[in-house]
């Protein structure tokens, strides 16, 4: 631990903490000076950096947007790589790495069985994990099934695909910890997607499918999708009994609240049936206290898409891959209005994460139930929990 005054001046004061935008040549008098520096930006084997090491001077390096915030008195934690401004003991950078103690209830999200077995072999502190989540045209890629042959089909081919898809959970459902559950994405197969795994129903030739006809639009339009979900829950009923709630349903790419509203009527639904949502476009966001009203039961924000919309820069295309910035102010201020609307209306909500974004959004976002992270990044958090203490900012 460290205490001083800040110099954010570029002239050398004894014994501050010099804080800076990079470590460059030009102020090392200041850093000379300096009890410590904090920066950010400047490489680990600069020239500067190298100076600070070779006369034990501290470098801390956080987020550019957050100097503004160290001024006046400060306390350093180095070894948590934290920084205290006067007494407020809230640590307004975080550069050491997130702990699993700061997901929340953490949710997994996953692309086939093995994930889970990943996840709950990692180590005692899987349990941690409170919940899995599985897009349903992923566990058709794994079944190799074609859904929109099957929903073109009759009500055979119908009640097939839902067996195949039940059978399915039936297997997840084995595999899971006790109270953990799994949250399954209802289909939501882009017409580019579809192209390759169907055979004989017709598939439209759409000039920018992520704008197009999938989600909750389409489902909205398939009375086939609504009669194999229908097929998929009773045979988890008769399967699974009791355990069969441990399995949730959640609306893909929704708008607003007449959107779901209209989609639960459509899919019929039982009122016990819980119903979660997810909110990744722009409309969305601004519609989370009415759709909280209309009786979503859990709400997921997903990031990548939400980034997409928001900066209109399409996260598949490397051309605007510097436009698509998953900390953009914009898209923090989208998924803050929805952390603070879900807690408010008492709607348990849990936001999506890259590790590489976690930090940031611990420190710039109100405190969601939990977050949802990839299976091998979670895994590694997992590992780090009992192979490594974490330090308490």
């Amino acid at each position: 631990m460290l205490r001083g005054s800040c110099n954010r001046t570029r002239s050398p004061r004894e014994g501050t903490i010099l804080v800076a935008p990079a470590l460059e040549a030009s102020l090392y008098d200041a850093i000379v000076a300096a009890r410590a520096v904090v920066c950010g930006s400047g490489g680990l084997t600069g020239h500067m950096q190298s100076l600070c090491r070779s006369r034990g001077i501290p470098v801390l390096r956080v987020d550019e947007a957050d100097l503004a915030d160290v001024a006046g008195e400060v306390t350093l934690y180095l070894e948590s790589a934290s920084i205290v401004v006067g007494s407020d003991r809230r640590a307004v950078a975080r550069t050491a790495s997130p702990s699993l103690d700061d997901l929340g209830s953490a949710c997994a999200v996953i692309a086939d069985l093995q994930d889970i077995d990943t996840i709950n072999s990692a180590g005692p502190n899987a349990d941690r994990v409170e919940s899995f989540f599985i897009r349903e045209e992923f566990l058709c890629l794994a079944l190799g099934l074609s859904p929109l042959d099957a929903m073109d089909g009759g009500p055979a081919e119908i009640a097939a695909y839902g067996q195949a898809i039940a059978d399915r959970l039936c297997d997840f459902v084995g595999a899971l910890l006790p109270g953990q559950r799994l949250v399954l994405r209802m289909l939501d197969l882009r017409s580019d997607h579809a192209a390759g795994v169907t055979e004989v129903a017709p598939v439209a030739v759409e000039p920018n499918p992520e704008m197009g006809l999938h989600g909750a639009r389409w489902l909205l339009g398939s009375a086939a999708y609504r009669d194999a979900l229908h097929a998929v829950l009773a045979s988890l009923r008769k399967r699974l009994g009791d355990e069969a709630d441990r399995i949730g349903l959640s609306v893909p790419f929704v708008n607003d609240e007449v959107e779901f509203a209209q989609l639960r009527a459509h899919l019929q639904l039982p009122d016990e049936t819980p119903l979660s949502a997810f909110i990744e476009t722009p409309s969305a966001v601004h519609a989370t206290s009415a759709m909280c009203a209309t009786g979503v039961s859990e709400l997921f924000v997903g990031i990548k898409d939400l980034v997409q919309f928001y900066l209109a820069a399409d996260r598949g295309n490397h051309l605007v891959a510097d436009s698509y910035r998953t900390r953009h102010p914009a898209v923090l201020d989208g998924v803050r209005r929805v952390v603070e609307s879900a807690r408010s209306a008492g709607i348990p909500v849990r936001v999506f994460s890259l590790a590489s974004d976690l930090a940031h959004y611990l420190d710039h976002l109100p405190t969601p139930d939990g977050y949802m992270m990839c299976t091998a990044e979670l895994q590694q958090l997992i590992l780090q929990s009992h192979s490594q203490p974490q330090p308490q900012l």
